[in-house]
């Protein structure tokens, strides 16, 4: 059995803050006071009480499951971010409350019908706001205006075909990070065996496109299934495959049907490596990733598969490995070996097949892969996975309810269940109800700032990362076979916090060479920023898009000498620019 609660306590992001040696002197503003608004005012995840998952049995026609041990026997929730998000302790507030829960004829629809109830330190005026904090990595003022401008649905339909949008990131990575979605093959003739750096660029290429890409909606989805499908990178056995997973799995999927990705990535060298399954033959099958693909990647443990589901599904899995240094086919790429396949009858949940030839067990298995692809549970799975994305930590039943059928009648198909997200009353009324992880955060502060690269920007992005690899949320590299948390839970650390602060004046004082370094005078151009009390709510406005509280507006007034009608400073000096970065620490700037 997989203890997945216990994995999840190991592997908790943890952080070793440090204060670069460079750091300008620490200053000692009154923080706490800008902060304050932290508990119970948003920060925390959304909580829409929803029932555990039950077993949704087989396909019609098939006979009952085989009864022996099943993981839901254990107790416990039906994945590891219901546990974060309703474990003992986890900060909960009032629900996400869309009465009565629609589906609208459009996003635009959907989001001029809904009220959004649920207390929030957001502006809840502009849905523009809301719609951005959730679909890309940080509204800033040109994203804001342009989708005032054609409109929330055009914007939409837009993102969801990424490959029609020109996107000037694509010649930034190529040029940086050449191997970051490189072929084995490219990766084996560029780089010693065993080295990291193709798997480094890849990462840190990533975390490039998160920042600056206008495919922004495209790039949330990426990074949605390189967790839900994970493999570590950089990290494990994968050092010349890796970027072509992420590449020919991920990204060529991300926006597709999930049955294909599923089965691309059961066919991929770098997913079958990472879960043993390259080393597991009819002799001796190893049961990782046929554990893994039914626990993770399709129905989950409320399906009720057995621990006997379990062995057929690895041994159904059998003979697909990869080609090494003294066997036929390019080494590190994908093969199908018959002589290591099992072969006899197999059954999992509603999947039965004579499985009578070696030569047959990769049909065999694809089949069965698209099986569970299909099955009423991997909806659910898939269609909470997106609301506790997009909407809530808890995610109400009624919206996961409706994407798990729009998931089941389009075939698999990614696009129409978004659809149905964007055009639910539950997604425009969850306003505030999200938290940014740690990278999110940054690459939000990175396009908050308006910051770009001047030149090879290869070892300023690399820097970056590494400090996302402090916080805990270096792209991708979450150790465990199930991905990055995606709930607030999971992700509340002094360490965490005390880094991502120390990124948010780096960025603000620009300590790092390859990078524009913001004034923050320019920041407010074109606003009232005559009195420190306006050029604060100037900053407010530009950062978070509104003004803060009265007694979170004093706190920063302080820092500027504490009198609202005094002249504004004329030029930057070390106080504006704490300003500046205590408005990036603050939890109008944390909420996604």
């Amino acid at each position: 059995m997989t203890d997945h609660s216990a994995r999840t306590d190991r592997s908790s992001p943890r952080s070793a803050p440090r204060t670069p040696g460079d750091d300008p002197p620490a200053r000692r503003w009154p923080r706490r006071a800008v902060l304050a608004g932290l508990a119970g005012t948003g920060t925390a995840a959304a909580a829409a009480a929803t029932v555990r998952l039950r077993p949704t049995g087989d396909v019609a026609g098939a006979p009952p499951a085989r009864r022996a041990a099943s993981p839901l026997d254990g107790g416990g929730f039906a994945d590891r971010d219901e546990s974060f998000a309703r474990s003992a302790g986890a900060t909960r507030i009032s629900a996400v409350s869309a009465e009565p829960a629609l589906e609208h004829p459009t996003p635009s629809a959907a989001a001029a019908a809904t009220a959004v109830t649920a207390p929030t330190l957001l502006d809840t005026t502009d849905p523009v706001l809301h719609l951005l904090r959730r679909t890309t990595y940080g509204p800033t003022p040109e994203l804001v205006a342009e989708v005032h401008a054609v409109g929330i649905d055009a914007w939409l339909e837009a993102q969801l075909d990424p490959m029609s949008l020109p996107d000037p990131a694509d010649d930034l990575v190529a040029a940086a990070l050449p191997l970051a979605w490189a072929d084995p093959a490219t990766v084996r003739r560029s780089i010693e065996p065993r080295s990291w750096e193709a798997m480094s660029q890849c990462s840190v290429a990533t975390m490039a496109r998160q920042m600056w890409s206008t495919r922004q909606l495209y790039e949330v989805v990426v990074e949605l299934w390189a967790d839900h499908l994970h493999v570590p990178t950089p990290g494990g056995v994968s050092w010349d495959t890796a970027p072509d997973y992420q590449a020919t799995v991920i990204r060529a999927h991300a926006l597709g049907r999930f049955a294909d990705m599923l089965v691309a990535s059961a066919r991929h060298p770098a997913m079958l490596r990472w879960l043993n399954a390259a080393e597991s033959r009819k002799e001796a099958v190893n049961e990782n990733y046929g554990r893994e693909l039914l626990e993770l990647h399709t129905v989950g443990v409320a399906s009720g598969y057995t621990e006997e589901d379990v062995r057929d599904s690895a041994r159904i899995l059998t003979g697909r490995t990869v080609a090494g240094e003294d066997g036929p086919g390019e080494p590190g790429s994908f093969r199908y070996d018959p002589a290591m396949h099992w072969v006899g009858p197999v059954q999992v949940l509603g999947f039965r097949h004579d499985n009578a030839t070696a030569e047959g067990g990769l049909e065999v298995g694809d089949a069965y892969l698209r099986y569970l692809a299909g099955h009423e549970a991997t909806a659910r799975t898939i269609a909470r996975k997106l609301a506790v994305r997009f909407v809530s930590d808890d995610p109400p039943a009624s919206l996961v309810d409706r994407l798990a059928a729009a998931y089941l009648d389009n075939d698999t198909a990614i696009v129409p269940v978004l659809r149905t997200l964007f055009r639910s009353s539950e997604f425009w009324a969850a306003v505030g109800q999200k938290v940014r992880r740690p990278r999110e955060n940054i690459a939000a502060a990175v396009r908050a700032l308006g910051i770009r690269p001047e030149r090879d920007v290869s070892p300023t992005l690399r820097r970056l990362s590494d400090a996302t690899y402090r916080t805990g949320h270096q792209a991708m590299r979450w150790p465990a076979p199930d991905g990055y948390p995606d709930v607030h839970a999971a992700w509340r650390s002094a360490g965490t916090t005390v880094e991502l602060w120390n990124v948010h004046r780096a960025l603000v004082g620009g300590w790092d060479d390859g990078l524009t370094q913001p004034d923050p005078l320019r920041l407010v151009e074109g606003r009232p920023a005559g009195t420190v009390g306006e050029l604060v709510d100037g900053l407010c406005r530009r950062l978070c898009f509104q003004t803060f509280r009265p007694e979170h507006r004093e706190a920063l007034v302080e820092v500027l000498g504490g009198d609202p009608s005094a002249p504004a400073p004329s030029s930057p000096n070390g106080d504006l620019l704490e300003v500046v970065a205590l408005v990036l620490d603050s939890p109008y700037f944390a909420l996604r």
